[in-house]
């Protein structure tokens, strides 16, 4: 069971850093929408079409099974909701293995 707790450190880790790739695409569409960043430039096109193919499977899937709300898109804070629990989970089997 404790060969377990470096996978689960690494899958925690992973999850963390998607969640982060998560706020950056918010962040990035923010920005592209209101006209801040020039999205014609390579730079910020290369960064915005990376972060959208990590991104966009996952809020595509969630998309389908949320209703619209107006003009608002919860699909991303649901997602990092769904990190947060897993990761949470995470935490717990872990303490639950090493602890005994």
């Amino acid at each position: 069971m404790v060969l377990l707790v470096p996978i689960i450190n690494v899958i925690d880790i992973l999850l963390g850093i998607y969640s982060w790739v998560v706020i950056i695409a918010v962040v990035l569409s923010l920005l592209a929408q209101f006209n801040v960043i020039n999205t014609h430039n390579r730079f910020v096109y290369f960064v915005g079409n990376a972060v959208n193919q990590m991104t966009e499977p996952l809020l595509r899937y969630i998309r389908r099974y949320l209703p619209a709300f107006g003009g608002l898109d919860f699909s991303p804070v649901l997602l990092l909701l769904a990190i947060y629990l897993v990761r949470s989970y995470l935490g717990i089997l872990r303490g639950w293995m090493i602890g005994g």
